[in-house]
């Protein structure tokens, strides 16, 4: 199963587990480098909201809006490029989910910074950090699991590996 999922298995002997803690890592890996990935979208994505609401003076919604989408490319070339080792569709399919999957976390993004500003009243850049937090869960839950994971196998049985 490891040689499957394109991970090398070198560190234990095969055994009824090996495909089962050959994934884990393989998950491990992928999660610590997309949190990597999104610590450098979010300085982009921070950055540009700030700037542009206390310098632009631009709508904080906007700035955040501006910030999401600036943010959502430096992921997706890291995610392409450095994180995510299977596809399970072509490059245009990809990014078309990778968009779906943004828009839908830029809403989320938006619904959750209004509502921590105009309903908690909190300064609108202290709110993005616990917007940022669930808007990097729901992003990388989703697109690791609708995105970046292998075909299934014809034949391949549940709980195979």
């Amino acid at each position: 199963m490891s040689a499957a999922l394109g991970v090398e298995d070198t560190e234990r002997p095969a055994t009824a587990g090996s495909g089962f803690w050959a994934r884990a890592r393989l998950i491990a890996g992928e999660s610590s480098k997309y949190l990597a990935a999104s610590v450098a979208a979010l300085a982009v994505d921070y950055g540009l909201l700030v700037t542009l609401t206390e310098v632009v003076h631009l709508h904080y919604l906007w700035s955040a809006a501006i910030g999401f989408t600036a943010g959502l490319a430096v992921t997706y070339v890291l995610s392409i490029k450095f994180i995510f080792r299977e596809r399970r569709f072509g490059r245009g399919a990809e990014l078309a989910g990778f968009l779906a999957i943004g828009i839908i976390g830029l809403g989320l993004n938006e619904l959750l910074l209004k509502g921590m500003v105009e309903g908690l009243g909190l300064y609108y850049a202290w709110a993005k950090i616990p917007a940022a937090g669930i808007s990097f869960m729901f992003n990388f839950v989703a697109r690791r699991v609708l995105l970046f994971t292998a075909r299934p196998r014809m034949g391949a049985e549940v709980g195979d590996g």
